[in-house]
C-alpha cells in the first residue's frame, strides 16, 4: 500500500477591496433569530456565522453577518423561518445594524467591530452614489 502525502493546506486569498457594493446588505434583528442556522445552510459566501450564549450559557444562540463579504444575494432573507433578517439599502446600513438589538453583553463587547465595518460600508456607498451623479 502506497502512503498519499496530505495536500498542503490552501493559502486563504487576501481580501480584496469591493469594485462595486451591493444595492442592499442583509441584517439580522437578533431578538427575532432563533439560531436555526437556516440562512447560514443558503448563504453562497459563507458571511453568516452562529454567536453562541458566550458567557451566558443559558443565552439562545443567534446568526450574525459578516457584511464585509455578504454579496446582496437575498437568499437568507427569502430562507429565514422567522423573518429575522431584512435587506436594508447600503447606505443606511450602519444605522439598522446600530439598531439590530442582541444581548446586551455581546452588543456592548462587540460595537466597535458590528458598527465600523457597516459605518464604513455605508460611506463607501454614499462616495459611490455621489461619483455616479457627477
Amino acid at each position: 500500500m502506497t502512503a498519499v502525502a496530505p495536500k498542503p493546506a490552501a493559502k486563504p486569498a487576501a481580501a480584496k477591496p469591493r469594485k462595486k457594493l451591493p444595492k442592499e446588505l442583509a441584517v439580522i434583528t437578533a431578538d427575532n433569530c432563533t439560531g436555526c442556522e437556516a440562512c447560514v445552510e443558503v448563504c453562497p459566501v459563507d458571511c453568516i456565522y452562529k454567536v453562541p450564549g458566550e458567557d451566558m450559557p443559558g443565552l439562545q444562540s443567534f446568526c450574525d453577518i459578516d457584511l464585509e463579504r455578504c454579496i446582496g444575494c437575498k437568499l437568507c432573507e427569502r430562507w429565514c423561518p422567522w423573518d429575522a433578517i431584512d435587506m436594508v439599502p447600503t447606505q443606511q446600513v450602519a444605522q439598522a445594524v446600530a439598531e439590530k438589538g442582541g444581548p446586551p453583553g455581546y452588543v456592548e463587547k462587540n460595537w466597535d467591530k458590528l458598527v465600523a465595518a457597516a459605518q464604513t460600508i455605508a460611506e463607501i456607498a454614499w462616495e459611490q452614489s455621489q461619483a455616479t451623479k457627477k
